[in-house]
């Protein structure tokens, strides 16, 4: 159950773009089609779900101090901490290059349409932000870890997409035209987040 709450809560209380405003350089740049948005999200959502719980691990059995304690009472006060961000950017960025080379062998069409975005998932904050984030609430174990991530993930797809979807349909909109492109964009992305801080009042 506590993996449901923890979901839920990071796709709409704690949402990584309308709560922390996390990954919005992707997000404003990508979000003009859905299936270009969605494929993203997607990709966004698979990187979070295996870097995550892999930084968690290697947090808490490798970088924590005492975390070597494992190896013998000798190393139970070494503190390798002051690596972590180093060794979080290190794993994302493999991670991200795994997906790379998945979506551009068995999707070269959704592979173009991303394109300079997708090796930038490397240093999207929203997925480093969910690493730190993790070390900062300090889940008990990695399936909680692991809830987080997919939920962070499933809130930063339906956030893009939902943007998507609103400017394919502001084409057809007389938007004036000095707001034309990202002004409308940066105002749209105000009122949905304000419209997300709407489930900060729900007790979950």
């Amino acid at each position: 159950m506590d993996s449901i709450n923890i979901i839920v809560r990071s796709i709409f209380v704690d949402n990584m773009v309308f709560a922390y405003f996390l990954g919005m350089c992707s997000f404003l740049a990508v979000s003009k089609d859905v299936k270009t948005a969605l494929g993203l999200g997607i990709a966004v959502t698979f990187v979070l779900v295996l870097t995550l719980p892999l930084n968690y691990l290697i947090e808490n059995y490798i970088l924590k101090n005492g975390a070597l304690v494992w190896l013998g009472e000798e190393y139970k006060d070494v503190d390798l901490s002051v690596f972590s961000l180093l060794i979080f950017i290190a794993v994302i960025a493999s991670v991200t290059q795994l997906v790379e080379m998945i979506i551009e062998r068995f999707s070269p069409a959704l592979y173009l349409s991303l394109g300079i975005f997708l090796p930038l998932i490397a240093v999207n904050c929203a997925i480093l932000g969910g690493s730190l984030f993790m070390q900062q609430r300090e889940f008990p174990n990695v399936s909680t870890a692991t809830a987080y991530a997919f939920g962070s993930g499933i809130g930063w797809l339906l956030a893009i997409v939902g943007m998507a979807a609103i400017r394919e349909k502001l084409a057809y909109s007389d938007v004036p035209k000095p707001l034309k492109g990202l002004g409308i964009t940066f105002i749209i992305t105000a009122l949905m987040a304000i419209g997300f801080m709407s489930f900060s009042g729900i007790n979950i």
